[in-house]
């Protein structure tokens, strides 16, 4: 099982200094993987409508300060050697697609590589309607279609694509990124679309467990979501192994409520040793990769975090 961290991207942890200290420590404490998340700007966070949360309000107020996904992505690339980069979650409509597939194969090349592009089609409205050119309602579709453009660009000499949001012929795109047929796909997302998409183009499922919509939060509860994974890609013409299990870990301890709404123990919750057997309960359902938010309000804080987790709970598992 693989275990990652998210690497702060905003708010007064993401100075350069700062980003840098945290990703190169936590890749020297042997961390397989680091996430950024993907927002370009923000509405005013005091308004309720944060889907992982169980009132609706964001855990914290959102710092205004952030830094776009992709360049922040090439930076810490450039700084480390070993550790993954994944993109939790490119909002795929934010992005034309081919430039969007150019700067994904650029950083895939870039990070020798070493990068994961974790896909969502957006929640947000009020970012969308900003940034994406394409509608807030079709998000999905083209989500898909953008997904289908990348694959096409990564993999074909000459690459023609021919849809109903992005169209190229006649061009070429180069170099390809250096992982083959191309970076892993992680597709973010709880709900029934983004469990089809999973299933027709995903290497792994990415999903966090505290949708108020479509909630993963307990053991009972993430395997019915796998097995409905498993379906889904059955009815694509895939096997049973050729989609993972990617979870995110938004909170864990005893900040989490110790109960979910069907009964049972919520997952991340408790001490230490009930977060171990969380993570092997996890792996023992077919889980390859977890990724715990350690944010704290202080870099200091969250490394040393980092090193007490990895002692306490990492290394018993």
């Amino acid at each position: 099982m693989q275990i990652g961290f998210n690497l702060p991207n905003s708010g007064p942890l993401s100075s350069v200094a700062t980003m840098t200290k945290i990703a190169t420590e936590g890749e020297a404490m042997g961390f397989d993987y680091l996430t950024l998340t993907d927002h370009v700007v923000l509405p005013d966070t005091a308004v309720p409508g944060y889907p992982y949360s169980e009132s609706g309000s964001f855990y914290e107020e959102a710092p205004t300060e952030r830094h776009e996904q992709l360049i922040g992505m090439a930076y810490i690339a450039a700084k480390t050697s070993r550790i993954r980069l994944v993109a939790a979650v490119l909002v795929v409509p934010h992005r034309p697609a081919v430039l969007a597939a150019k700067m994904l194969a650029t950083l895939d090349v870039l990070s020798g590589g070493r990068l994961v592009v974790g896909i969502g089609a957006g929640w947000l409205k009020t970012e969308f309607d900003a940034v994406a050119t394409t509608p807030f309602g079709e998000r999905g579709k083209v989500t898909d279609e953008y997904i289908d453009a990348f694959r096409v660009l990564w993999t074909e000499a000459r690459p023609r694509f021919n849809g109903r949001y992005t169209r190229f012929d006649g061009i070429v795109l180069e170099p390809k990124p250096v992982q083959r047929p191309h970076p892993p796909i992680w597709v973010g997302g709880e709900g029934p679309p983004a469990l089809r998409r999973a299933a027709r183009v995903g290497n792994a499922w990415y999903p966090i467990g505290s949708n108020n919509q479509h909630l993963l939060d307990s053991l009972p509860r993430l395997q019915a979501g796998i097995a409905r994974l498993r379906k889904a890609a059955a009815e694509a013409g895939r096997g049973p192994a050729a989609v993972g299990i990617a979870y995110r870990v938004k909170r864990y301890g005893t900040v989490v409520p110790p109960l979910a709404s069907d009964g049972e123990r919520r997952l991340f919750s408790g001490t230490d040793d009930d977060i171990v057997r969380d993570l092997r309960d996890l792996r023992e359902i077919g889980v390859t990769a977890i990724d715990i938010d350690f944010g704290r309000p202080d870099a200091s804080d969250m490394l040393a975090e980092m090193r007490r987790f990895r002692t306490a709970v990492i290394e018993k598992i």
